[in-house]
């Protein structure tokens, strides 16, 4: 029996089950894959590959091996992770407080809520754009330096808000100093725990991102108290300290297996851009974040949000492992366009509406909890931090100018939000449009190796209008994917 805790023998261990189970061919297959199809192909042989990628990271290996590869220190590394969700994204989360503070406290000369929600999405938008950055900085000087240069910056970051006397240096310190560190952080944590798993990786993932709802709630409640009793200064000051020590220390714990599984940094892998299944993938997250980073940053109740953040990620995760992680990925998109449409615009007059609306953030929030293990599905692990680096820079345009849209949106009178409500809810729906033609196309792709379908036809030797015919009834195939 393997010990886990020996992590040299541990990644020897899964290097020769992966000998075992992939041999020569598959390997040159997969060279293929991760230098971004730089060769020109057609898509035929493009769709075989996907398919032996996904084939391969969903679950190929033998059953001896999969035990392997799900290794109890695993698990260690999902609570560090929460841990440091909690402590980054958390704190993102809750800068809605001091949002509220700014506008209202006259510490801030003339205060611009146009400015103030800009600086909000500004240091969403630092922490992606990082992504590049730490791509090829991890492996140059390795994880835990990586992460380590970005708890340190995260906390100057909130040490320097502390002295904020103007809107531009609250620009400056936490929107970009703090997004940087949080960026440095998170873009490494986030596919490092999608390594440890093959069966229940969606749902290990959902317990990670739980984390960042579990922080939001206790800062959300924390962090006024804290205001009250020793102004924004300290507050700032304290939270720095707080996360310096958690996030260091969960640091020193930290462990990959990009070397086990080979995976490929490449911070911009314009290759990937070619593929038609990449390309939903991201209209899926660029959609999906318009209408997340204004719900979260809109809400009047953040504290309900959180938590049924906290408690809903780990269920949809279990859903996505259960059923399928396009299937859950889809359907909790279409769950929240119906209930933004529905709920928050019909019921969201009321402060008891609300409240049932904050209930679904588990749906609003979705994205985030499937990314990682949809992204897997799609380009596979070893292409996978290539993937997630494009797709956060992706991300920086909706969550950069989301909510400074919303405040533009807002009116007077009983129906002020109307139109942010309609904004949100067709932007969950477009996203779920395209997380759907991901999941038909997928499905196309994979069912082209059974020669007894008489509909299994490579999709490049179709015309476009009987193209768009075989996604729409590849659509409503029921089928766990």
């Amino acid at each position: 029996m393997r010990n886990p805790e020996h992590p040299q023998q541990f990644d020897t261990d899964i290097m020769a089950a992966g000998q075992r189970s992939s041999q020569a061919g598959r390997q040159s297959q997969l060279s293929t894959i991760s230098r971004g199809h730089s060769t020109a192909r057609d898509d035929a042989q493009l769709g075989h590959e996907l398919m032996n990628t996904r084939i391969q990271d969903t679950g190929s290996l033998p059953a001896e091996d999969r035990k392997t590869e799900e290794s109890r220190y695993g698990w260690v590394i999902v609570v560090l992770v929460f841990l440091i969700n909690a402590h980054t994204w958390g704190l993102i989360g809750s800068y809605s407080i001091f949002l509220a503070y700014y506008l209202h406290s006259g510490v801030l000369n003339d205060p611009n809520p146009l400015t103030l929600a800009f600086a909000a999405g500004l240091s969403f938008s630092t922490a992606l754009l990082a992504a590049p950055l730490v791509t090829r900085l991890s492996p140059w000087i390795g994880t835990r330096p990586t992460v380590m240069i970005g708890v340190f910056i995260q906390a100057g970051g909130l040490i320097a808000a502390s002295f904020s006397t103007k809107i531009w240096h609250l620009v400056l310190a936490q929107g970009l100093l703090f997004g940087a560190g949080v960026g440095l952080i998170v873009n490494v944590t986030v596919s490092i725990v999608p390594q440890w798993f093959v069966a229940r990786r969606s749902f290990a993932v959902a317990l990670t991102t739980a984390g960042s709802g579990t922080g939001g709630l206790i800062y959300s409640l924390s962090i006024q108290r804290m205001i009250d009793s020793l102004g924004v200064s300290w507050a700032f000051r304290i939270l720095a300290f707080v996360s310096f020590v958690v996030n260091g220390s969960a640091t020193l714990f930290l462990r990959d297996r990009n070397h086990a599984l080979g995976s490929v940094h490449k911070g911009f892998n314009t290759g990937l851009f070619r593929r038609t299944d990449f390309c939903l993938f991201l209209a899926w997250g660029f959609f999906s974040q318009f209408g997340f980073g204004i719900t979260i940053f809109s809400m009047s109740d953040f504290a309900q949000t959180m938590v049924s953040q906290a408690v809903g990620r780990p269920l949809i995760g279990l859903a996505s492992d259960r059923f399928g992680r396009l299937n859950v990925a889809g359907i909790s998109t279409l769950a929240a366009s119906i209930s933004t449409l529905l709920i928050w615009t019909l019921a969201g007059k009321s402060f008891a509406g609300t409240i049932v609306y904050t209930l679904f953030g588990a749906f609003a929030s979705n994205m985030w909890t499937t990314v990682a293990p949809v992204a897997a599905e799609v380009v596979g692990l070893q292409t996978l931090p290539s993937a997630l680096s494009i797709f956060w820079i992706v991300l920086v345009l909706p969550t950069t100018f989301a909510e400074p849209i919303a405040v533009s949106l807002k009116t007077e009178g009983t129906n002020a939000y109307l139109e942010v409500q309609l904004f949100v809810g067709f932007m969950y729906l477009a996203a779920f449009i395209s997380m759907w033609l991901l999941r038909a196309y997928i499905f196309q792709q994979t069912t082209q190796t059974s020669s007894h379908r008489e509909d299994s036809r490579s999709l490049n030797q179709t015309g476009y209008k009987e193209r768009l015919e075989i996604l729409y009834h590849r659509s409503f195939t029921l089928g766990k994917i």
